[in-house]
């Protein structure tokens, strides 16, 4: 084999990662609802007992993350699926 032999690499599945794209768009959508409701607890118990729920920020902090990985895909930035294609994101990760 030479240095100049073409190496042949199948086509992208352009067309796959498109539907992705759009269901993934669609999870970036309800995540973003799910947040808003945690920030809108968060500031019930915050006004209640004067201090944030620990395990919603632990919550929050994971659907950020979530939200992230949605974006980085979505934007091409990596090739790793978020959920429910890989693991739910570690709230202390």
């Amino acid at each position: 084999m030479t240095d100049n032999a073409l190496v042949t690499v199948p086509p992208r599945k352009l067309w796959l990662r498109a539907l992705l794209m759009l269901l993934m768009c669609a999870a970036f959508q309800l995540a973003a609802w799910v947040l808003v409701a945690v920030a809108l607890l968060q500031l019930g118990f915050a006004l209640f007992t004067d201090q944030p729920n620990p395990r919603l920020q632990g919550f929050g902090r994971s659907v950020g993350r979530y939200l992230a990985q949605i974006a980085g895909f979505v934007s091409f930035a990596t090739e790793t699926l978020p959920f429910p294609f890989s693991d739910w994101p570690e709230e202390d990760a």
